[in-house]
């Protein structure tokens, strides 16, 4: 099984609906209405099944708001400040969240894919 498709299976399992009904372009709570508990249980299973820590506020870009409304002094490129707080989101994809921000949250199931992929090559 590949990292997304054990991603897919657990929170096919974690929100008891069709796995097929989640790809890597789903939004966890735009499409998906994912709870922060739903979050918890998800981040355990991370931790779990692939043997790695989880950072939660990385993970389901938590703070994300924050840092967009609020990047810190000294910050004139917000592009390349979220790319160092998120090292594993792609260029394209902190292009897509930028472009993306009034449509509400912006986690995808990619983002959590690339996550794992990111800490499983760190340790």
């Amino acid at each position: 099984m590949t990292v997304f498709e054990k991603i897919q299976a657990t929170l096919a399992d974690i929100l008891d609906v069709d796995a097929e009904s989640i790809g890597t372009e789903t939004y966890l709570i735009r499409d998906l209405d994912v709870e922060s508990i739903d979050l918890l249980e998800l981040a355990v299973s991370l931790s779990s099944e692939f043997n790695i820590d989880v950072n939660d506020d990385e993970v389901f870009l938590k703070t994300l708001r924050v840092y967009l409304s609020n990047p810190g002094e000294g910050v004139s490129d917000v592009r390349a400040f979220l790319m160092e707080k998120y090292p594993y989101l792609t260029s394209p994809r902190v292009d897509e969240i930028l472009a993306d921000q009034e449509g509400g949250p912006v986690l995808k199931v990619k983002d959590i894919v690339d996550y794992v992929n990111w800490r499983r090559e760190g340790e």
